[in-house]
């Protein structure tokens, strides 16, 4: 029987089995991912300089994005269906549709916690 010491775990790799459902065909070892982790939580404690109004409208931009895509895959699978998945399109659908719920919901609790603020009890 072979053991496999605490200080190899950390190094070892994996292969994908389809490239396509990974960025570069390997999955990362565990202490890769913890320092990426460890990295994005310092990253986020850092004070941005970005005001709220900069962040909603880079969210607007990034929804905006998704209904674009989106309608342009469905105009693709319209005027030439061989070039377009009929996943991708579906997936760019959902995609879009979600966001926009979800900046939906955003916008709607927003509006309500600004007016819970500025009306006098």
């Amino acid at each position: 029987m072979n053991f496999v010491s605490a200080s190899q775990v950390g190094q070892l790799e994996m292969t994908a089995t389809n490239s396509n459902h990974f960025n570069s065909g390997k999955v990362s070892s565990q202490r890769d991912k913890m320092v990426s982790n460890t990295d994005m939580i310092e990253s986020t404690v850092r004070p941005e300089t970005t005001s709220f109004d900069q962040v909603l409208l880079k969210a607007f931009d990034e929804v905006n994005s998704y209904q674009q895509a989106s309608s342009g895959m469905a105009e693709k699978i319209i005027t030439d269906p061989d070039s377009v998945d009929v996943h991708d399109v579906t997936t760019a659908m959902a995609k879009a549709s979600l966001s926009l719920s979800l900046t939906s919901t955003v916008l709607d609790r927003l509006v309500k916690g600004w007016n819970e603020i500025t009306t006098t009890r």
